[in-house]
């Protein structure tokens, strides 16, 4: 059984999404997809990936749930979303 997460972080560009999708990618058991933006009027100041998704395989392991949490946290903090 998958588990599928969205996670959001507001206003971040484009680039910064996929490098934070790579970074998650190398934990054990993660997928990582973009959520393409949604809205159908354009806004130069939002950004062009309305979030990412995170998929689990069965029964993750903490470490990997852990080391997840770690990478998120640390851009929360970079680009203070």
């Amino acid at each position: 059984m998958e588990t599928k997460e969205k996670i959001e972080f507001a206003g971040l560009p484009l680039a910064v999404y996929r490098e934070i999708g790579a970074h998650l990618r190398q934990v054990e058991g993660v997928e990582v997809g973009l959520i393409p933006q949604s809205s159908l009027q354009f806004d130069y100041y939002q950004s062009q990936i309305e979030g990412l998704w995170i998929s689990w395989v069965s029964n993750p392991k903490s470490s990997s749930r852990h080391r997840v949490q770690q990478i998120l946290a640390y851009y929360r903090s970079l680009y203070n979303v």
